[in-house]
């Protein structure tokens, strides 16, 4: 497993547009106290949060899993070079009940970005959230529920769904059990 410092690349895009993280906070609607735990590595941000703090500094998901900057027109990526992410928490502290694995690492300027999400625990905090783009999912293991917009979607192993980003979405684990998801972050 891969370890990929995300904080320091949003520092280091911040810097390099001299804002201050006010500023940022002021465009993405995150608290500046939030985007200094990302920034120190103290929070890992939810895969909606990377989104719309990478739309803000344009740049693709992905360049915050990329290791250098050599283009390639494809890629492997081996379970064991998987970046994984593994406390996600929400601005308030409370546990996201999930973590995600990057299953594209090195292949710049991508139109998608595909993930392996873990739900591996059920949490009360049914917060939604949204983004720029389009998602795509896939239960590849047990039951999970999607809140989208103001509905409740129960998704079974096998289904898989499709939807514009901007909608408000949440994915949560419908029991106990572990739930492997597969998601493409379209932009």
């Amino acid at each position: 497993m891969a370890d990929y410092n995300i904080g320091a690349k949003i520092k280091e895009l911040r810097r390099a547009k001299k804002l201050t993280l006010q500023d940022v906070a002021n465009e993405t609607r995150f608290s500046p106290a939030l985007l200094s735990q990302i920034e120190n590595n103290n929070v890992s941000p939810p895969i909606a949060t990377l989104s719309k703090i990478a739309n803000f500094f344009d740049v693709k998901i992905g360049y915050f899993f990329s290791e250098n900057e050599d283009d390639c027109r494809f890629e492997v990526v081996r379970r064991d070079e998987r970046t994984v992410i593994p406390r996600v928490v929400s601005q308030d502290g409370a546990k996201h009940g999930y973590f995600y694995e990057a299953l594209s690492i090195r292949k710049k300027n991508k139109k998608m970005d595909p993930f392996l999400i873990t739900l591996n625990e059920k949490v009360d905090n049914t917060d939604t959230y949204c983004h720029k783009g389009e998602e795509f999912l896939f239960v590849m293991k047990g039951s999970a529920e999607l809140l989208l917009d103001d509905q409740r979607i129960i998704l079974n192993e096998g289904d898989c769904v499709y939807f514009d980003a901007e909608l408000k979405h949440r994915l949560l684990s419908s029991a106990c059990d572990e739930v492997k998801v597969m998601v493409v972050v379209m932009r």
